[in-house]
């Protein structure tokens, strides 16, 4: 649509112009203040849509960023569910990404509440299980006692591993 916009701005300057100095030309107006007054309400009318086009082009653009960003992180979440663990290595490769990239996805979507497992970053595999397995206080990498290490993460001071809880 702001390509559109564009295009029809850039149209209707240019005609609008080009009849302005047409007229002129073949002797239809005699003053250069009436070619003035038709340029500028030709490049007036022309402005706004260029304007209004550009907005929604990088609006556009924009927003298509996020979305591809939003299908990855549902591409993490569907492959975790769906195989029950995951190395990240694997994950990184398929969604084209670096692992920091991946741990942000790991821990917007454990934000987002839409996913409880847990991680160990030294082993490099991520985990889903219920949030019924992961209530408690074992850690279900290595059963030693948990503590609490942030709103819905869960450090487990023995292996390291991160536990994310959700709701």
């Amino acid at each position: 649509m702001g390509l559109i916009l564009i295009a029809a701005g850039v149209v209707v300057g240019l005609v609008g112009t080009l009849f302005v100095v047409a007229t002129h030309v073949g002797g239809q107006t005699e003053t250069l203040g009436g070619v003035a007054l038709g340029i500028t309400c030709a490049v007036g009318l022309a402005i706004p849509l260029v304007g209004v086009g550009i907005f929604l082009f990088v609006k556009g653009r924009r927003e298509a960023a996020e979305f591809a960003e939003v299908e990855k992180e549902r591409r993490l979440l569907g492959m975790v569910q769906s195989q029950g663990q995951v190395q990240i290595s694997d994950v990184a490769l398929e969604l084209d990404a670096s692992r920091a990239q991946v741990k942000e996805w790991v821990y917007d979507l454990v934000h987002k509440e839409l996913f409880a497992g847990y991680v160990n970053w030294d082993e490099g595999t991520l985990y889903s299980r219920d949030a019924a397995q992961l209530r408690g206080d074992k850690c279900p990498n290595c059963g030693g006692e948990v503590e609490l290490a942030g709103k819905g993460v869960v450090q487990c001071p023995y292996c390291g591993a991160e536990i994310f809880l959700t709701g």
